[in-house]
């Protein structure tokens, strides 16, 4: 299915932008994972499921869209350093002060800021990429949440990019 791998190929160049992107003092704490194929029901299904016994909405729509998605990016943070700034971004005076990680409700934290956008420029480099491709993609939160509640990446804070190729944008007009 020539398709099939087309897909394959935009989600792994992907990947490729999204660890290539600056990293604030040249630190690399991004975790990256391709999912495809029977992965995608599985995490529809989940994210269904999480929003159900949670009570949130739109977990089960944006599902959906991972269901009828070529492939799924997920882009985490995992043991991300203090970057050292003692800016106080992150809400504490001094990075010495920055005390974690402590568990949240659907991510862990607290997290130096700049390694947060680090995240963001390595999400929108990944984004950016699929669209010069032409593949129709969105960041999306709810994907993070239920990959990181299903163990299907290990990292402190994840977002998914899915990704589709079709005569209409599916994650568009939801």
């Amino acid at each position: 299915m020539p398709e099939f791998k087309a897909m394959e190929l935009v989600a792994e160049l992907m990947a490729i932008a999204a660890r290539t992107a600056p990293k604030a003092g040249g630190k690399d704490f991004i975790e990256l994972k391709i999912l495809q194929g029977d992965s995608l029901e599985q995490l529809a299904i989940a994210m269904t499921r999480y929003g159900q016994e949670k009570g949130k909405k739109n977990f089960d729509r944006d599902g959906e869209n991972v269901r009828r998605s070529d492939a799924v990016l997920l882009v985490g943070l995992k043991k991300a350093a203090k970057a050292g700034l003692d800016c106080g971004a992150c809400g504490a005076a001094r990075c010495a002060d920055l005390e974690g990680p402590h568990e949240g409700p659907e991510f862990a934290g607290p997290i130096c800021a700049w390694r947060l956008i680090d995240l963001g420029i390595a999400l929108g480099s990944a984004a950016k990429t699929a669209g010069i491709l032409n593949v129709d993609n969105r960041v999306m939160y709810r994907i993070g949440v239920v990959a990181r509640k299903t163990g299907l990446m290990d990292a402190e804070v994840i977002a998914g990019i899915p990704i589709s190729a079709t005569g209409k944008n599916i994650y568009f007009d939801r």
